[in-house]
C-alpha cells in the first residue's frame, strides 16, 4: 500500500450496497460527504432492499472483495474505514485481513435491518466476533450486542452498561451501543426520554444523551452514524470527540427526515440537512 498525504480526508466504507439510498454503502458515502469527507467504496454484497424491507442479499466472490481493497489501497490509503455488512464468513474474514494496516477503523456489526431483516447469516456471527477485536471502535445497536454476547437484550441502561463493558472483555478496543431501542430506565422503572448511548474504552464509561424524535424514519441510521464517527475521527482529537459530534449529527439528520417524504416504510434520514433541502440547493 503505496502512503501519500492529502489536506482532504478521505474516508472508506467497506459494506453492502442498498438501492433505496438509505443504508449500505449510499448513506455511508452520503454521510462522509456531508461531513467534509471524500468518499470511497468498497461493495461486499447487493442487495434487493427499499424502504419497506430486503427481499434479497447477494454476496459479491471474495476475490473480487479483495481486488476492489487491493486496487484501491495501491492508490488511496484512506485515513479512516467503517466496515458494514459483510454477509459471509469468508467476506468477513477477508476483510479482517486488511485492518492492521488500516487507521481509524469504525465496525458497525450490520445483522439486522429496521425493518428486521436479516442481513448476516448464522455462521457468520463467529467471524464478526472475531472482527470485532481487530477494529479501533464497533458501534452494535441493543440487538447486535446481544447477538454478538450470545445473551439476551438489555432492558435498562445498567444491562447496556454491562453489556459494553463485557464487550470489552472479549476483545473489543472501544465500543459504542447505539440504545435508541431502549425504552427502560436505570433500574427499569421509566421510560427513556433521551437517546441512550454508551462508549466504553479502556479509561471510561460515558452515557450520551441526545435528543429523541418522534419519527418512523430511521432507515440507515447505523450506518449514518458509524459513517459519520469515521469520517470525522481523523479531525478530532479523541473518539470520544468524533461520537459526540457524529451523534449530533445524526439527531439533526433524524430531525428532518421527515422532510424527504421517501417510500411508503421506514424512509432514509436527511444527510444534508444542513446544507438545505435536496432540491433547494
Amino acid at each position: 500500500m503505496s502512503q501519500q498525504r492529502s489536506a482532504t480526508v478521505t474516508a472508506l466504507t467497506i459494506a453492502g450496497s442498498d438501492p433505496s439510498g438509505g443504508a449500505g454503502i449510499q448513506a455511508d458515502m452520503k454521510a462522509m460527504s456531508a461531513l467534509g469527507a471524500y468518499a470511497m467504496s468498497v461493495i461486499t454484497a447487493l442487495t434487493a432492499q427499499s424502504t419497506r424491507g430486503v427481499a434479497g442479499v447477494h454476496a459479491v466472490p471474495v476475490d473480487f472483495v479483495r481486488l476492489q481493497m487491493d486496487t484501491l489501497l495501491e492508490d488511496i490509503v484512506p485515513d479512516a474505514t467503517k466496515i458494514g455488512m459483510l454477509a459471509t464468513v469468508e467476506l468477513t474474514d477477508a476483510v479482517g485481513e486488511y485492518l492492521p494496516g488500516l487507521t481509524h477503523t469504525v465496525l458497525d456489526p450490520v445483522m439486522v435491518a429496521t425493518s428486521g431483516d436479516r442481513l448476516l447469516d448464522e455462521q457468520a456471527v463467529g467471524a464478526v466476533r472475531r472482527l470485532c477485536a481487530k477494529a479501533d471502535l464497533i458501534t452494535p445497536n441493543l440487538y447486535e450486542a446481544a447477538v454478538l454476547l450470545g445473551e439476551e437484550p438489555a432492558a435498562t441502561l445498567g444491562e447496556l452498561r454491562s453489556q459494553a463493558r463485557r464487550l470489552r472483555e472479549l476483545g473489543a478496543r472501544r465500543v459504542l451501543i447505539k440504545g435508541g431501542h431502549l425504552t427502560g430506565g436505570a433500574d427499569n422503572s421509566g421510560d427513556v426520554d433521551d437517546a441512550i448511548d454508551i462508549y466504553v474504552d479502556a479509561d471510561a464509561v460515558e452515557i450520551l444523551h441526545g435528543r429523541r424524535v418522534a419519527t418512523s424514519n430511521t432507515h440507515g441510521t447505523g450506518c449514518t452514524l458509524s459513517s459519520a464517527i469515521a469520517s470525522l475521527r481523523p479531525r478530532r482529537a479523541t473518539w470520544l470527540e468524533a461520537v459526540r459530534d457524529a451523534k449530533n449529527y445524526l439527531t439533526g439528520a433524524i430531525e428532518h427526515a421527515d422532510a424527504l417524504g421517501i417510500g411508503h416504510g421506514h424512509g432514509p434520514v436527511h444527510h444534508f440537512y444542513r446544507a438545505g433541502t435536496i432540491t433547494g440547493w
